[in-house]
């Protein structure tokens, strides 16, 4: 923790007695009571209870000691939790508590003293909100020792006693000021310690600074400004509509105004053309209100200088482009930024073949017949599938993660294309239907999952009720068990898989750098902290964890990779500015888990203290019995004998005895559907949360952070390992999701923000005899 060491004599005011009859047993019993799971509070609370009897003896003998065997019963405790909770129990029972009167006389010895320290034999993280709310801004507090976040149950030096060592010093001054001297002479310590021990009332941020590596043949970057590489540049950005594309849209708008073009391809609808399809987006999306504010009615001038809209359909050769507007943008175009894609963990075949990998073939033709023109193609980390340990910076061409014999990633696209054309057969062949309806080893059926009953029956022709109905079955259970049987947990890490093996096959001589993400979550910073949107990433399990759902089958020890969007969004630019020097890399992966991990176990306990601090704040027996439903991670075989698929099978069993009656439960069928809710949310989520142990090597990207001149840090340095999990978690991600993302799990919309009238100026048409410019052309599209 920051300490700080002063200068002169400091003027101490004691908590006890003159601002707070403040005990040494009722903080640490509340702690106690509320640990991490039931068993563990019912230990701790008794270590507790046995260590205040036994206080009252040791107490007479060494005060430090009593004080020291109390904290015992916090061993073990996250510092996570006890943060957490230390603030609750100020809000809760110290702040009604305040003594007026000594409130008032620490007050005037600030104004005339200007600085005060506190001092109170209470643990730091109740100390540090009382402080903090006084406008204290340092204080003296018993610290438990940490290793690895955990306490240890050890006091560090000094150790203050419990009360009647401060009390005593009551004679001196009724309101609570205690000289320094008089302190240390109580306390038995020297003076100079005590002032090394005093605190910030401002939790310090981590400042992790970790060398960057370059390993045997990398160069070293000597300098990469962003700015001068991208100033008056022209980008084609593909996928705009995405979470990541309107993010990186948003960042390069307010943080690099200098750039050329931004060429934004999207597909029209039937009823909204693709320039409308913008305008609706920078009017209504919470990520331009910042624009808004600061350009006010000249926004749209300000946008329409950098950006044309261009209708297209990436899935499409020569992306569905008008074939004057493709020529002009071959010709004019610095970068391609794909950040499309069907991001959906078990699509359509068809879909996810034609997002994925069919956009990915059209998109390198037009890379090849451009001037020169290079691409940034957005992937996921996820690719390295069914592995374990620590997945390199380097591209594999036909990579499969399980081993297969004379695998080729064209050959197997060729094989899902054929799927699709014997899917649109009626009745269907019997060859795809006995595969289909074959269980995989040691994977769950897809199509159970996500469409039937939670059993793993397959996908037959009968239980579809049409042709229409098998097809989106059968296409849907097809890409998700060739997955599986290739180890990959779902079809849209497969089809992003087989993405990048055509950008191999296709474009091994081509400018070309591929960026992979882990998950990709709620932004930290910019453009506010806090902005998400959709259910693909872990929004789903965060909610799961919010009810009463306690037991998730997780491996504690496992790395949940999570990344902020803006911080990706920062690393796309950067990449994006290597590009057009051509000082790039063929991968970038933009990852947490080497510079600053975090395993499940803290997710899942983050995610319990953020739901416990938003049901805190609500009314009534249900909320104060959610927040303290705290969920833990178990093994499997636990999950399966006492969570979801037990309480399913009990269920099943009670429905199928009131079968003979005359009338139905609904609240019995009602349960049964949001538990087999649950237990198909978990058999989506376990390849994630059960497996595959991976550690993401992201340095590349780092050295491109490195090589930044000084004035452009502020905006586009990559720094994944100068973020708090505790605040960022708890404070900024689970609201945002509680915001953004849980009214859709829930069938609802999103609080709607505000709203904005925007509307770009028409573009000027080409006078007669003028070549065809692309902004014409563009824009009218």
């Amino acid at each position: 923790m920051l300490r700080v060491t002063p200068a002169r004599e400091e003027t101490v005011w004691r908590v006890e007695d003159s601002l707070l009859d403040l005990g040494a047993v009722r903080p640490l019993a509340f702690l106690a009571r509320n640990a991490h799971r039931y068993s563990e509070r019912w230990r701790r609370f008794g270590v507790l209870s046995g260590g205040s009897l036994l206080r009252v003896l040791l107490y007479a003998t060494s005060p430090t000691l009593a004080s020291r065997w109390l904290h015992v019963a916090l061993r073990g405790m996250s510092r996570d939790r006890l943060e957490v909770l230390g603030a609750e129990y100020f809000e809760t029972f110290l702040k009604p508590r305040l003594k007026r009167t000594g409130v008032e006389g620490l007050r005037r010895v600030m104004q005339q003293e200007g600085s005060v320290v506190l001092i109170s034999q209470g643990l730091d993280v109740v100390v540090r909100p009382l402080a903090r709310h006084l406008g204290v801004d340092r204080f003296i507090a018993n610290r438990l020792e940490m290793r690895d976040q955990h306490a240890t149950g050890r006091l560090l030096e000094p150790v203050v006693h419990s009360r009647g060592g401060i009390a005593g010093l009551a004679s001196r001054d009724p309101y609570g000021r205690v000289s320094l001297e008089e302190l240390s002479t109580n306390l038995g310590v020297e003076k100079e310690t005590l002032r090394r021990s005093i605190l910030s009332a401002t939790e310090p941020r981590p400042q992790r600074k970790r060398p960057v590596v370059l390993s045997p043949g990398k160069r070293e970057i000597e300098r990469l400004s962003v700015r001068d590489s991208l100033a008056g540049r022209q980008v084609l950005l593909i996928g705009v509509t995405g979470f990541i594309g309107k993010v990186w849209l948003s960042h390069v708008l307010e943080s690099l105004p200098e750039i050329g073009k931004i060429h934004l391809l999207i597909r029209s609808r039937r009823s909204t053309p693709v320039r409308r399809r913008f305008e609706q987006i920078v009017e209504t999306s919470p990520l331009f209100h910042r624009l808004h504010a600061k350009h006010g009615a000249e926004l749209p001038r300000f946008v329409a200088d950098r950006i044309e809209v261009v209708e297209g359909d990436v899935s499409k050769p020569g992306l569905g482009i008008e074939p004057a507007t493709l020529a002009a943008l071959r010709r004019d175009v610095d970068v391609v930024i794909n950040s499309s894609g069907l991001t959906d963990f078990n699509p359509d075949l068809r879909n996810a073949l034609a997002a994925n990998v069919d956009s990915t073939i059209h998109i390198l033709d037009f890379i090849r017949s451009s001037d020169h023109a290079a691409l940034l193609h957005l992937s996921t980390c996820f690719v390295a599938g069914d592995r374990e340990g620590r997945v390199p910076e380097a591209m594999v061409r036909d990579y499969v993660p399980r081993s297969t014999a004379g695998f080729d990633a064209e050959r197997e696209r060729q094989q899902l294309e054929q799927r699709v054309q014997d899917a649109r057969h009626w009745p269907p062949k019997e060859e795809l239907v006995a595969e289909l309806a074959r269980p995989l080893a040691g994977a769950a059926n897809a199509a159970a999952v996500l469409h039937g009953n939670g059993e793993a029956a397959g996908v037959r022709p009968e239980r579809s009720g049409s042709r229409f109905g098998w097809m989106r079955k059968v296409l849907t259970e097809a890409g998700m068990h060739r997955a599986l049987e290739l180890g990959w947990p779902n079809a849209y890490a497969f089809t992003k898989s087989l993405g990048e093996s055509q950008i191999e096959r296709l474009g091994a001589d081509l400018p070309v750098a591929v960026v992979r993400p882990s998950i990709v979550e709620s932004s930290i910073e910019a453009p506010f902290p806090g902005w998400n949107e959709g259910i693909n990433t872990s929004a789903p399990l965060s909610w799961l964890l919010g009810t009463t759902f306690r037991q998730l089958p997780a491996n504690e020890r496992k790395c949940l990779d999570v990344i902020p969007v803006d911080l990706v969004c920062r690393g796309m630019t950067l990449v994006a500015a290597a590009l057009v020097e051509r000082r790039h890399q063929r991968l970038y992966q933009m990852a947490t888990s080497v510079s600053n991990p975090c395993n499940l176990g803290r997710v899942i306990e983050l995610t319990s203290l953020a739901h416990r601090v938003h049901y805190r704040e609500q009314k009534g027996y249900r909320a104060w019995w959610k927040a303290r439903m705290d969920a833990i991670p178990v093994s499997k075989t636990r999950y399966e004998r006492l969570s979801a698929p037990r309480y399913r099978k009990i269920i099943a069993r009670i429905r199928r005895l009131l079968s003979p009656m005359p009338f139905r439960l609904r609240m019995l069928v009602r349960a049964e559907r949001a538990v087999t809710r649950v237990a198909k949310l978990v058999e989506i989520y376990e390849p994630f949360i059960l497996h595959n142990e991976h550690v993401f090597e992201a340095e590349n990207v780092r050295v491109l952070s490195a090589a930044l001149p000084s004035d452009e840090r502020g905006a586009f340095a990559y720094e994944p390992e100068n973020f708090d999990w505790r605040n960022y978690w708890i404070n900024i991600h689970i609201p945002a999701v509680r915001r953004w993302c849980y009214p859709l799990i829930e069938g609802r919309q999103p609080q709607p923000g505000s709203r904005y009238s925007f509307r770009l100026p028409e573009p000027q048409r080409p006078t007669r005899g003028s070549g065809v410019g692309i902004e014409a052309i563009g824009t009218e599209a």
